[in-house]
């Protein structure tokens, strides 16, 4: 056991409180403790308010990044606070031997929004896509069918837990955690002719996202996602969106599928649900859910209390037709200033968007590294789909004085 004062991260701490640069302090011991499975940048926040971020050192950055989706109505939202303030104050948790109110409130408002008949809690969108995969599969072996092969498509992301990255075709997350589960089998994204040579009478499920995040912001086009719900339809398969990322009024609809006029067969919510608060969600219709009997499923933490209340505010905000409605007004600011930049630097080969979600690809490929640094020196955080796509996904009640604060920043960061 360490327990030499001198070599002890207690000490460590002690020093950051005389060193200027807190930051490194902090970075370094992080480096020292963490599994390095991340490369986080090379400042530390410690508070943030709306769309304002303010690190060991109170520098001050605009967040344009939204923590990827997740920071839906900003930093320590006022409402969001009184939610989880009142809740805390109330019940935390007692596992789902018990239900719970504000568990029964959220699965309420979500089924009474959308297509779904009920709702299946967990913690994160990985945890949401499993229990999708778990359901579509029970589903077809509780009505005597022998289909268990999931199409999912080149270049989608649904998580890091062993299924998802099976599910995602991104040899970099595969690498070395064989052996992976089977059945999965992968269609070109916006090709309905590759998805009809995967189809067969193994096909239980097909998964996809409405925008392809992770690859950059790439949409979906509405005549491929009407041809994939027709597929699923004459063959008797499960249509499963991955709405993630896309959720939670990110592309100025409650869900992403109500841009497209289709409905799922099951829908996997998380990140901007609870707004900054862990929680994911599985929806889906009576005739899946009632194949999921006692014990078949679970989560200890589903379903928690506090997380629920957070979301309930987050859902009562953004389904509201009035916030909706400016997402797209926003969306069409930001991209406009995005272009013009582009047009004076020459930074972007292509800028796609859906919404408050925009990909900016690089003209110098495999530099988005070097201009998310640039980036944070000039107080702007944003972040990067694979290695050439520069993604946007800020909150959204963002103001346009911000959008206009933040693109000014990033002008600096592409003028340096």
């Amino acid at each position: 056991m360490k327990d030499n004062y001198n070599t002890s991260p207690l000490r460590s701490l002690h020093l950051m409180n005389n060193n200027i640069d807190k930051n490194k302090q902090l970075r370094d011991l992080y480096d020292e403790v963490m599994l390095p499975n991340y490369a986080p940048a090379n400042f530390i926040p410690v508070k943030a308010s709306g769309s304002y971020v303010w690190d060991k050192n109170n520098k001050k950055f605009i967040d344009l990044g939204g923590g990827i989706a997740v920071t839906s109505l900003g930093h320590s939202n006022p409402e969001l606070i009184a939610a989880l303030n009142e809740q805390s104050q109330k019940l935390w948790h007692l596992s789902n031997y018990i239900a719970n109110e504000p568990a029964i409130s959220l699965a309420k408002q979500l089924t009474d929004l959308t297509f779904a008949d009920k709702v299946y809690f967990s913690n994160s969108g990985s945890e949401a896509n499993e229990a999708a995969i778990k359901m579509a599969r029970r589903y077809h072996h509780e009505n005597g069918n022998d289909k268990n092969e999931i199409i999912a498509f080149n270049n989608s992301f649904h998580g890091r837990s062993l299924l998802n990255i099976s599910l995602g075709a991104s040899d970099n997350h595969r690498k070395g955690f064989g052996p992976l589960p089977k059945g999965i089998l992968h269609a070109n994204y916006n090709s309905l002719s590759s998805v009809k040579k995967l189809i067969s009478d193994k096909t239980a499920a097909i998964i996809i996202e409405p925008v392809q995040g992770e690859a950059g912001v790439v949409p979906a086009e509405q005549e491929f996602l009407l041809g994939i719900r027709d597929l699923c339809t004459q063959n008797g398969i499960i249509l499963i969106m991955d709405e993630v990322q896309s959720g939670i009024g990110r592309m100025g609809h409650l869900f992403g599928y109500m841009a497209f006029d289709i409905e799922p067969d099951i829908l996997t919510s998380a990140k901007g649900l609870g707004g900054g608060i862990p929680i994911g969600a599985t929806l889906t219709k009576d005739s899946i859910a009632s194949v999921m009997s006692i014990g078949s499923h679970g989560s200890t933490f589903g379903g928690n209390p506090m997380a629920c209340a957070v979301a309930n505010k987050v859902i009562e905000i953004v389904s509201t037709p009035s916030f909706l409605n400016k997402i797209k007004e926003k969306e069409a600011l930001l991209v406009n200033k995005l272009e013009s930049l582009s047009q004076k630097y020459q930074a972007f080969s292509s800028i796609r968007s859906s919404g408050l979600w925009v990909g900016c690809e690089l003209n110098n490929r495999g530099e988005v590294n070097k201009l998310l640094d640039r980036c944070y020196e000039h107080g702007l955080i944003a972040v990067s789909a694979g290695t050439s796509t520069l993604r946007f996904a800020p909150a959204l009640n963002i103001s346009e004085d911000e959008i206009s604060e933040g693109i000014e920043r990033l002008e600096k960061a592409l003028s340096s």
